[in-house]
C-alpha cells in the first residue's frame, strides 16, 4: 500500500468545538473588591470598590449595571480580564448596585417607593460625597448608561467622560412599556418570600432577559456563556420583586431631552457610545448618537456580539483604553507592561521580556494624573471609528 505525501502546511484547522460548554461562573469573587452600604436620600446603596491600594488620589471610574444584572454578573468578568486588570492598577473603581439588586438581597419593604431614574442618578451624589470623589469617568450598560447620562447632564463638573454600552436616550415605546409591564406582573406573581432565589423567575421574564442581553441566538454563539446566563436568569441570585421595581422604574423613564446643537442641554464631557451588531439595542444607540455633539462623541459597533463585555472583552478593553487616552490620561506604564506580556508570549528572548516586565505600573497622583501627551497605541489596536453621522 502506498501513501501520498501530505503537505502539512496546507492543512487548516476549520472548526473545533468542545462537546461540553466551558466552565464559567457568576459567583462573587470575595478577593476582587470590597462592598459597603452607603446611605442616600432614597435608602442605602450597595457599592463595591476595587483598586484602592491605599491610594485615594487615583482617578475614579464609576460603573452602573443593566436590567437583570448587578456588579457581579455585569462587570466582574470584564474587570478581571487581563488587559483591564493592568489598566486598573492606575484607577479606583466604584461599582454601583441599584437598590435591591445585589446578590441575595432581601425583599425591599412594601412601603418602599423605588427611586425614579433621576433619583437613582442623584444617589451617585451621595456616593461621591461619601468617598470624597471630585470627578469620575462613567462606565454604564443599558439602564445604567441612562442613569449615568442623567447624572452627567445635571452635574457636568463631576464627570470627565462617559463610556456607554447600549444606551437609550428616549422614553420607552408603547411596545416596550407593555412587554415590561407584563414582566413586572409576572415577577411580582412569582414572589412570596423575603429572600432571593426562593422562587424562579417566570419563563417569559427569562426569555426577555436573554433577548435583552444577547439578541437573537444561534448555535455559533458562545454556548457556554449563553447557558451560564440562561441559568442565572432563572432567579437564583436576584430578588424577583426587587427586579420588578427596577424594571418598572426604567420603563417610566423620561426623555433625556438632548438635541444636536442645543448647548444648554448637552454633554460637556466626551462620550463614547458602544454596541454589538447583534444587540437588539443598535437602533437606540444610533438614535442617541444622532442627538450628540459630534465634536465630543463617538459611536462604535463591534461585530459578532451583543453582550460586548462578555463576548468581546479584548476589543472593549482596547476601546476603553483609547477612550481614556483621549481624555488625557497617559497610559505609558500600562502600554509597556502590555507590550512586555505580548513579547513573552511570542518570543523566547527572556532577558528582553524580563527587563520590560520589571517596569513598575505608575499610579496617578494629584495634578499629575492628567497628561496632555498621548503615547502611541499598542500593536493590533482596535481603532475607534469616526462618528458615522458627523457631517449630517
Amino acid at each position: 500500500m502506498s501513501y501520498k505525501a501530505m503537505d502539512l502546511s496546507s492543512i487548516e484547522l476549520q472548526n473545533v468545538e468542545s462537546s461540553a460548554p466551558l466552565m464559567r461562573t457568576l459567583e462573587k469573587s470575595d478577593n476582587m473588591y470590597s462592598e459597603e452600604r452607603v446611605d442616600t436620600d432614597w435608602g442605602q446603596m450597595c457599592v463595591a470598590h476595587q483598586g484602592m491600594d491605599g491610594n485615594l488620589q487615583k482617578p475614579v471610574i464609576i460603573t452602573y449595571h443593566d436590567l437583570g444584572l448587578n456588579v457581579v454578573s455585569n462587570f466582574q468578568a470584564f474587570f478581571n480580564f487581563m488587559d483591564v486588570k493592568l489598566l486598573l492598577q492606575s484607577f479606583c473603581v466604584y461599582h454601583m448596585n441599584a437598590p435591591g439588586m445585589e446578590d441575595n438581597a432581601p425583599t425591599l419593604p412594601d412601603n418602599y417607593v423605588y427611586p425614579t431614574l433621576d433619583q437613582l442618578a442623584q444617589q451617585i451624589h451621595s456616593v461621591c460625597k461619601h468617598y470624597n470623589i471630585k470627578t469620575f469617568i462613567g462606565f454604564g450598560v443599558g439602564a445604567g448608561a441612562n442613569i449615568l447620562s442623567r447624572f452627567a447632564l445635571n452635574s457636568p463638573d463631576l464627570v470627565d467622560g462617559l463610556f456607554l454600552i447600549n444606551p437609550t436616550s428616549t422614553q420607552s415605546s408603547w411596545s416596550e412599556w407593555l412587554f415590561q409591564k407584563l414582566n413586572v406582573y409576572y415577577l411580582n406573581s412569582s414572589t412570596g418570600t423575603t429572600t432571593a432565589g426562593a422562587n424562579q423567575f417566570p419563563i417569559t421574564t427569562q426569555n426577555y432577559l436573554m433577548w435583552h442581553h444577547f439578541g437573537k441566538q444561534n448555535e455559533e454563539r458562545n454556548r457556554d456563556l449563553i447557558d451560564t446566563y440562561r441559568s442565572y436568569f432563572t432567579g437564583k441570585s436576584l430578588n424577583a420583586r426587587n427586579l420588578s421595581l427596577f424594571i418598572d422604574s426604567y420603563i417610566k423613564r423620561t426623555d433625556l431631552v438632548i438635541a444636536r446643537g442645543d448647548k444648554e442641554r448637552a454633554f460637556k464631557c466626551s462620550v463614547l457610545v458602544l454596541c454589538g451588531n447583534l444587540s437588539p439595542h443598535v437602533d437606540d444607540t444610533v438614535t442617541m448618537n444622532s442627538r450628540l455633539d459630534p465634536t465630543n462623541s463617538t459611536w462604535m459597533k463591534l461585530s459578532d456580539c451583543a453582550m460586548v463585555l462578555e463576548e468581546q472583552p479584548a476589543k472593549v478593553a482596547e476601546a476603553f483604553r483609547l477612550f481614556l487616552q483621549g481624555l488625557g490620561y497617559a497610559l505609558t506604564a500600562y502600554e509597556r507592561r502590555r507590550s512586555s506580556l505580548r513579547k513573552m508570549s511570542l518570543s523566547s528572548d527572556k532577558s528582553e521580556s524580563g527587563d520590560a516586565i520589571n517596569g513598575n505600573i505608575n499610579g496617578f497622583n494629584g495634578d499629575d494624573s492628567r497628561k496632555n501627551s498621548i503615547d502611541e497605541s499598542a500593536e493590533d489596536s482596535v481603532h475607534i471609528v469616526e462618528n458615522p453621522i458627523a457631517n449630517c
